[in-house]
């Protein structure tokens, strides 16, 4: 298991770390197999969306704010909830298959590790399995 160090800027946003998974494939030295991006964290999650316009990443955060709101009627005294359920929805990991030592995206995909409660250091774990 290799780990990514993220560190957000922002209180929300999207991070593209996919070229950081792809060094760590190729470091690796794996041709084929499958990788797995995990992130540890409650108040943040992975996403595979279009990494080529960055207005799309912006455009999910604005609809995410507007069906959670950062301030609503939550219980959590810790004043995070909203980027509790926003983690949840969007899910702690993706997978992705690895040929020929790369990535196989789709042509506009890009890996993203969210953050929902920035800003923050953060850390990122990565598992590659293969031959």
């Amino acid at each position: 298991m290799r780990t990514l160090q993220v560190r957000s800027h922002k209180q929300f946003e999207c991070i593209n770390i996919t070229s950081q998974v792809q060094k760590l494939i190729k470091d690796s030295g794996v041709k084929d197999g499958i990788v797995t991006i995990y992130c540890p964290h409650t108040t943040a999650a992975i996403t595979i969306n279009e990494g080529a316009d960055p207005s799309v990443v912006k455009d999910l955060l604005y609809e995410l704010d507007k069906v959670i709101p950062l301030r609503d009627n939550y219980q959590h005294l810790e004043g995070n909830s909203a980027a509790h359920i926003k983690s949840s929805i969007i899910g702690c990991s993706e997978s992705v298959i690895i040929e020929n030592g790369s990535l196989v995206l789709g042509t506009w995909q890009a890996i993203f590790f969210c953050e929902f409660d920035g800003p923050r250091n953060r850390k990122v774990f990565v598992k590659i399995i293969g031959k």
